[in-house]
């Protein structure tokens, strides 16, 4: 029999880790734990429960069956009863205290909000990672003159390293979010059926000190520094869309990137890692394709066009809740999390092995320079004594007769030889070399790329030291 249809986050894209944090085997575990959470707490504020009632649900914890849990769903159409069930046939003597007192969604949200912890655990390193060698690929060419483009048209020159820059600005901008989400969170805690807390309350006789102390206990001990203070049955939606609104920024970030590395290949100045091996087409045998970057530009899309779901999910959640977000949830959040962590695997790869080309940057830049060196020119002739206004056109008029060289006989750009012929410009031609050095035209970008990292990206990275990936990133198919 064919196998059954698998996601390519699980076969082929993301981490084990990641792919293990939304497992079921993870998820289920920690709904014991916070079943054991839950019955330590209550009886340390003094409810009848045993050591012995703990102990036996603790040394079976891990004693997972998925699939008895599976058939017992099918009979009583609720996923949360079905795993009570089960682990209550392990727990006779514990059987009776097992979720005392709480709704569904005090494992089911809990368990989302300590996945979505674990998830931004995994991620935030490898981000800081790609940042990391951005930055060293920044440090490295912040000197090297290329053609800045506006409107995708040749512009003032910059630097490879400058423009590298432009990418890491916008994932600090990524980290930062990304950061404020987790240190954002809160967990749901212990509020019962419509985040009233009335069970519990009934459980310690109205003693409202001992549910506040309850709530706090149990957060606690799930690691978390706080709860909410209001919600309805589940935690609010809301904290989904900031989640997914921080995730679907990184893909944002990551396309404008890759989609400048795909033109830049285009153009043979910047190259992704390619091996010796890879084969860019079945076809056409001398192809250098850019896969990666375009893998990366397909997972960035996906990504963004996540938030939607999030955003939608929480605009229609009626009074303290629906039950229409958890079919999109268990979809969206999962999604995000792998598509985020699958991107950032292979910008890993792309940023640790690009490939520049000098030889060609320059030949670009020496096809356009003479058109962007006329200014310079004339300021040069002024201070030689010459009329600007005179300068001006007659610089123009080489100016037209090099262009109409370029677009309609697909010459070489002559201007630097008419001006050179041009008797007019002798008072500067002994300088002419030094006004045309690429190096002149590129301001303090090599400074601004010293500054930048020292300033903003250091000090963000700092966070990371021992947790960023230092070995080389293989990636899958």
């Amino acid at each position: 029999m064919a196998d059954n249809y698998r996601s390519p986050f699980s076969t082929r894209y993301s981490s084990f880790e990641m792919k293990y944090n939304f497992s079921d085997e993870k998820k289920f575990k920690t709904w014991r734990q916070l079943w054991v959470y839950l019955a330590k707490a209550e009886k340390e504020l003094g409810l009848q429960i045993t050591k012995e009632q703990i102990g036996e649900l603790e040394a079976n914890l891990e004693n997972l069956d998925l699939k008895a849990a599976e058939e017992e769903e099918k009979l009583t159409r609720h996923d949360v009863m079905a795993h009570v069930h089960v682990y209550a046939r392990s727990c006779k003597t514990a059987a009776p205290i097992i979720h005392l007192g709480a709704t569904s969604c005090y494992v089911g949200d809990n368990t989302d909000l300590i996945t979505i912890r674990d998830g931004l655990d995994i991620l935030l390193p490898k981000l800081a990672t790609c940042i990391n060698r951005l930055a060293n690929f920044a440090e490295q060419y912040k000197c090297l003159p290329t053609l800045g483009f506006t409107h995708l048209q040749p512009a003032q020159l910059t630097t490879v390293g400058k423009r590298a820059c432009l990418w890491i600005q916008d994932f600090l901008m990524d980290e930062r979010a990304l950061s404020r989400a987790k240190s954002d969170l809160r967990f749901r805690g212990v509020k019962g059926t419509t985040g009233t807390q009335a069970s519990f309350l009934t459980l310690f006789d109205g003693d409202e000190t001992k549910v506040i102390q309850l709530d706090k206990l149990v957060t606690k001990m799930a690691g978390f520094d706080s709860t909410f203070s209001v919600c309805g049955q589940t935690y609010p939606r809301k904290l989904d869309v900031e989640i997914v609104a921080a995730l679907s920024g990184l893909g944002a970030t990551a396309h404008k990137m890759c989609t400048d590395l795909r033109i830049l290949a285009n153009m043979k100045e910047i190259e992704e890692p390619f091996e010796k091996s890879q084969i860019g087409s079945s076809a056409m045998a001398y192809k250098r394709n850019p896969m990666r970057s375009e893998r990366c530009c397909a997972l960035s899309r996906h990504l963004i066009t996540l938030y939607n779901n999030a955003a939608n999910t929480a605009a229609v959640q009626w009074f303290e809740r629906t039950l229409d977000d958890s079919a999109n949830r268990r979809i969206t959040l999962s999604e995000a999390f792998l598509c985020a962590d699958a991107l950032l695997i292979t910008l890993m790869n792309v940023v640790e092995g690009l490939v520049v080309y000098p030889k060609v940057i320059e030949r670009h830049i020496n096809e356009e320079l003479p058109f962007m060196a006329t200014e310079n020119i004339i300021m040069a002739m002024v201070k030689a004594g010459g009329d600007r206004q005179v300068c001006h056109e007659r610089i123009r008029v080489l100016s037209q007769e090099a262009g109409a060289q370029v677009k309609l006989l697909g010459a070489n750009n002559d201007l630097v030889d008419r001006i050179k012929a041009d008797p007019y410009f002798e008072p500067i031609l002994s300088n002419l070399e030094n006004i045309l050095d690429p190096a002149t035209f590129i301001g303090r970008a090599p400074n601004q790329v010293s500054e930048f990292i020292s300033v903003e990206v250091n000090p963000i990275l700092s966070k990371y030291k021992g947790k960023m990936i230092d070995k080389p990133v293989v990636l899958n198919i």
